[in-house]
């Protein structure tokens, strides 16, 4: 016999609440798709939970426009760990950067090729690692 959490979860996945289906107005769950989205890795126009992603995303690790998470990546981000256009953190305090994409500010790339062609570029050597990115130059600047 079916417990009422199966139930919820075949109808919310028959409702087309969770990724890859239709998405509405107010989704709940693992991967819910909608326009208020809550839950573990939620996707919508406001998305709260674990990793959410969306115009409005508070959580834990958000990704979007305006983010108030422990660790945001967006264009006005607040939180612990905190990387965009616009950012507030208590590491970094109150920062505006340029216009230029995020990826350019970071200066941080997916090779350490491309690094090293930056550091050239900079008029430093080297690159150093950053996470699962590489950065120009042979160390962090002070």
């Amino acid at each position: 016999m079916a417990t009422p959490t199966l139930i919820k979860e075949k109808l919310a996945i028959e409702q087309g609440s969770q990724c890859g289906g239709t998405p509405k107005l107010v989704a709940v769950g693992i991967a819910p798709l909608g326009i208020i989205s809550i839950g573990i890795v939620p996707m919508g126009v406001v998305s709260i939970g674990v990793v959410p992603m969306g115009v409005l995303s508070l959580g834990v690790v958000g990704m979007g426009v305006v983010n108030a998470c422990v660790v945001g990546m967006g264009v006005a981000v607040a939180g612990l760990s905190a990387m965009g256009i616009w950012t507030l953190s208590p590491s970094s305090g109150h920062q505006h950067h340029s216009s230029t994409p995020p990826q350019e500010q970071l200066m941080a790339y997916p090779s350490r090729q491309i690094a090293l062609e930056k550091a050239h570029e900079l008029g430093c050597e080297g690159a150093h690692a950053m996470g699962d990115l590489w950065m120009p130059c042979s160390a962090h600047p002070d």
